[in-house]
């Protein structure tokens, strides 16, 4: 007899376990491709080229590429930014070090380097997505938008470059650091081997 705590378990319906098994293996092979960075930034290079043959090819959505080009300004300065910003952290101590002899704090960003790639990834994908619907095809004059484009990226970016000149910070490394040992002694030292 079937009562109410039955021993059947409830029946899935298969669009949500399909659903379920294509967003789990999509996360799977975005794991997978966590440590190569060189090649997922390849990648999204390939994917900005596509973008931007497909916008020259039909000389048009100038206002999606604009909209595109904000974004990923937004992204470039939360990658080139401190998780916590020096400014706005009110504090009896200086966050970041600025003397040979202060604590080492490394730097840590306040958008790391997977998830700005990601973003950027994503954006390019959903902009070239929008390349093939009209009603995002706005009529502008570009070269307006251009122009403004770029002021606005060269007033951030000097705003953001003092600011890492004020506070003493690099948000880049330059190949991974390397331990060298110690440095051998020349004095007339030597080991004894029995």
């Amino acid at each position: 007899m079937e009562g109410i705590g039955g021993d059947r378990a409830p029946v899935a319906s298969p669009l949500p376990q399909w659903g379920h098994d294509t967003w789990r293996m999509y996360q799977y092979y975005l794991d997978k491709t966590t440590p190569h960075t060189t090649y997922r930034w390849i990648g999204t290079l390939v994917i900005a080229a596509i973008y931007c043959l497909r916008v020259y090819s039909v000389q048009g959505f100038y206002i999606v590429s604009y909209g595109l080009g904000i974004y990923l300004l937004n992204l470039l300065i939360g990658f080139l930014s401190p998780l916590v910003d020096p400014e706005l952290e009110i504090s009896d101590w200086p966050l970041l070090p600025t003397k040979g002899s202060d604590e080492f704090k490394p730097f840590i960003r306040r958008l790391p380097e997977f998830k700005f790639w990601y973003s950027m990834t994503k954006a390019f994908c959903i902009a070239f997505v929008m390349t093939f619907f009209s009603l995002f095809d706005v009529p502008v004059f570009w070269p307006i938008l251009l122009c403004y484009w770029i002021v606005l990226f060269v007033l951030t970016m000097r705003r953001q470059i003092a600011h890492m000149i004020k506070y003493e910070y690099i948000p880049l490394n330059i190949g991974k650091q390397k331990y060298t040992g110690k440095k051998a002694s020349t004095s007339g030292s030597s080991l004894c081997v029995d």
